[in-house]
């Protein structure tokens, strides 16, 4: 049996490691504010949240596979959590068996046996589940779970279970053969079906005595007690790891549907915890690569969102066919914000997942990579600039052609002229690669040479200064300006020469 509600036809592999680079898309990306909203404290949960939505999917079928599941499970949660339930229960029955040695197969058998007994009453659970909703769901992700768990998990099938269990308690005896060596020791062990048949009085009466031929080992015979032991172990040997292995084939279906459910109720608490800020969420729309597709209407940063009082503000975006997109503008204008909806929309849309924005049509990436501004400290073995140039290496050896790379203030660690240079050779090596680059900057010089050159090829955002130097957070489509406006920030600061602000910025 198989989950199969990530994929439509495979396991998802949490035993795979994640890229080098996905802590610091973590960190820039604030993404731990959202594990933490999927996880309400479980942390299996949160681990399972964290493999998933860093693993990149590129093929649009297995995002529409998992939409369809999510849909489903946000629609009826209840029938979600009683099947997570069921597979727990699982998980708890089984802690209270006890260890075993794998040199002795006597116990081996007995504890596979007790395991077998705890997961046929689960099984019965989830079978009832199924036969209770499989009318209620659509996907066909959970039309399937439930069909073969019905088709798998038939009566003739735990009446079948049951028998065999039932044989291998060796209520009877052990019955086995075997073949003598040439030095009178035992080889070819053959464990062998009881026999059912059971004689009338007629037939125990007319029985040949050579159908008969037995011996017993006398009470006190240690050495016949102890050889008649060993012959007995060597018979059940093979059948003893049969039934072990087939405890943990079941434990291991299991354990993946634990882990597959566990992503879908990440989910659904996270879009509790959207539902009480009022927080619109949707299903993207999404492609391959190729269609080069970027629009988003309302986009909003979710980490933002969960953390605010208030409603967030979202932005639009049409940058379909522009693999280009440099955000220029006031300070504190909601540019860093836009970035990190851009890599959050981005990595939730590719993982299956809603996104909270009213409508985004994105196409599948390679991989998502961020390279944001960072404070110098005590650590940083060299300056500002190496460390950031170090990371872009870092980057640089990983990244691939249909990727996604976020840039926040990048290389303004030295003069205008020298770090829009850097920038720019940067950002032409990544376009000439095929990789879609959004980059958030106070570089006139570099953002104003991309203008001059390629403007049809390239989205320039613009976050807007009111006349008092107020902020909407509202990017707009515009050229980018020789100034941010840093003078707001400097007379809020305190520097001004009366005692009162200027006229033009008080709002």
């Amino acid at each position: 049996m198989k989950a199969h509600l990530l994929y439509p036809d495979a396991d998802f592999n949490f035993a795979a490691n994640l890229a080098p680079t996905t802590g610091a898309v973590i960190q820039d990306l604030e993404l731990a504010t959202i594990l933490d909203a999927m996880a309400q404290g479980d942390d299996f949960f949160r681990e399972v949240a964290t493999s998933v939505l860093l693993t990149m999917i590129h093929e649009p079928s297995v995002v529409r596979h998992r939409q369809e599941v999510l849909a489903d499970c946000l629609a009826h949660p209840d029938i979600v959590r009683r099947v997570y339930a069921t597979v727990m229960g699982a998980f708890e029955d089984r802690r209270g068996l006890w260890g075993y040695s794998s040199r002795n197969p006597g116990p081996i058998l007995f504890n596979a046996l007790k395991q077998l007994d705890l997961f046929i009453t689960r099984l019965r659970e989830l079978r009832r589940v199924a036969d209770d909703h499989i009318n209620d769901v659509r996907s066909p992700g959970l039309k399937t779970l439930f069909t073969s768990l019905q088709t798998d998990l038939s009566d003739e099938y735990f009446a079948e279970m049951e028998d065999h269990l039932r044989q291998l308690r060796f209520r009877e005896g052990v019955l086995l053969s075997m073949q003598l060596a040439r030095d009178n020791t035992g080889r070819d062990y053959v464990l062998r079906s009881p026999e059912r048949r059971r004689l009338g009085w007629w037939g125990r009466l007319t029985r040949s005595p050579r159908d008969a031929l037995s011996f017993s080992v006398a009470p006190r015979d240690e050495a016949g007690g102890q050889a008649l032991a060993e012959i007995t172990s060597r018979g059940i040997n093979l059948v003893a790891n049969a039934v072990a292995q087939s405890a943990d084939h079941i434990l291991s279906y299991f354990q993946m549907l634990r882990a597959e459910l566990a992503f879908y109720l990440g989910c659904i608490n996270l879009r509790d915890c959207l539902a009480e800020r009022d927080v619109e969420v949707v299903m993207p729309q999404v492609e391959p690569w190729t269609s080069r597709a970027w629009t988003a209407e309302d986009l909003r940063d979710v980490s933002l969102a969960l953390r605010s009082t208030s409603l967030v503000v979202g932005n639009d975006v049409r940058g379909d066919r522009r693999p280009l997109t440099i955000i220029t503008g006031a300070n504190s204008g909601g540019k860093s914000t836009f970035l990190r909806s851009v890599g959050q929309a981005q990595l939730m849309a590719q993982c299956g997942m809603f996104v909270t924005a009213r409508s985004l049509r994105v196409s599948l990436s390679n991989g998502i990579f961020t390279h944001f501004i960072r404070e110098e400290d005590a650590s940083m073995a060299s300056g500002r600039l190496d460390e950031e140039l170090s990371r872009m290496d870092a980057i640089a050896a990983t990244i691939e052609s249909g990727s996604m790379i976020l840039f926040n203030e990048s290389f303004a660690a030295t003069n205008e002229r020298e770090g829009s240079e850097i920038a720019r050779q940067i950002v032409r090596a990544l376009l000439e690669t095929d990789v879609r680059v959004v980059f958030v900057t106070h570089q006139f010089d570099f953002a104003s040479s991309f203008m001059r050159v390629a403007p049809s090829e390239s989205l320039f955002l613009r976050a807007p200064r009111g006349e008092q130097g107020q902020r909407n957070f509202r990017l707009e489509e515009a050229a980018p300006l020789p100034t941010s406006f840093g003078e707001d920030i400097y007379w809020r600061l305190g520097g001004w020469l009366g005692n009162e602000l200027p006229e033009r910025i008080v709002s």
